[in-house]
């Protein structure tokens, strides 16, 4: 298959890469830096690109058999007003522009558009699927209207599929690496009272479901990206300690997380208990179903 990918040599957009390449696809990937030194194949293409804007770029998207939108500002640091904005515009500008290119594709494309478990809110110890409705809050209506601009895609033939991540946890980078770094201080432990739930997935498992749905052509829609065995805050730090042979007991107060990271802060104190119920319906397997399996895969001690 031709396969785009938005933000293709990101934290995620790398390792899908080369898994693509891997398995014999031809991938065109665009990213903002003006050239790439990661990637060497005949079947790959970087094309250098601000997709918050349309431009020549999306001439690319003419004959892609599938697109994979994984564009965005990270949004692991203290928010301001304006970068916010960024956050906002990153995803919902770079959906739309890819709409529009796909507009001119005579084919019938897949597009697979990133979203986040972050669409159903701040939602206690209720159990989320797919077919939940979104919550409130900045992240919730991020991933709404972003959801809402892939779609538009359908009007045009394509097939949508939105992927709402949970946190994604690999070994050389994201957010587990943060993690790490604290416990290696001997200061990791629960953010707030720790009774949260928290919603992860193993890249290399989120990498696999991504060509599951891109195999299974009945698979459209929303589709939760995370482990079957959501974790509360603070089990999830009983577990890292353990693999890091660290203690685990340093809670950080709510207030302190609102006050160092502002906003961001409270989005780490939120509860998302989600299920990947398409993923599991369709018969996908996860090598990493569980914490232990998987930071004991991720974690050198």
């Amino acid at each position: 298959m031709k396969i785009l990918i938005a933000g293709g040599l990101g934290f995620v957009g790398t390792a899908l890469t080369r898994y693509f390449l891997e398995t014999g696809h031809q991938v065109v990937a665009t990213g903002t830096r003006p050239r790439q030194s990661q990637i060497f194949n005949d079947r790959f293409l970087y094309v250098p690109a601000d997709t918050t804007r349309p431009g020549a770029w999306q001439e690319a998207l003419r004959d892609m058999d599938a697109v994979v939108n994984l564009a965005g500002r990270p949004i692991f640091q203290k928010w301001d007003a304006a970068y916010k904005q960024s956050i906002y515009d990153s995803r919902i500008l770079t959906t739309r522009n890819l709409v529009e290119g796909l507009s001119a594709n005579s084919g019938k494309p897949t597009l697979i558009s990133t979203s986040a478990v972050g669409y159903y809110g701040d939602r206690k110890d209720d159990l989320l699927t797919e077919s939940d409705p979104p919550g409130s809050g900045f992240l919730a209506s991020v991933c709404r209207d972003w959801e809402a601009e892939a779609l538009r895609a359908e009007n045009n033939g394509a097939r949508v599929v939105t992927t709402r991540f949970g946190v994604v946890l690999a070994d050389d980078g994201g957010a587990l690496t943060k993690m790490i770094q604290v416990f290696r201080f001997y200061a990791g432990g629960p953010a707030g009272s720790g009774r949260q739930w928290f919603s992860w997935i193993h890249r290399h498992d989120l990498i696999r479901a991504m060509a599951f749905v891109l195999e299974h052509s009945d698979i459209r829609g929303p589709v939760n990206f995370c482990s079957p065995e959501p974790t509360r805050n603070g089990d999830f730090a009983k577990i890292l300690g353990k693999v890091l042979r660290k203690p685990a007991f340093l809670r950080t107060p709510g207030i302190m997380l609102r006050l160092v990271l502002g906003e961001f802060g409270s989005t780490l104190l939120q509860s998302q208990r989600v299920t990947p119920r398409v993923l599991m319906n369709a018969g996908f397997d996860f090598q990493f179903p569980n914490a232990l399996a998987a930071l004991s895969n991720l974690v050198r001690t």
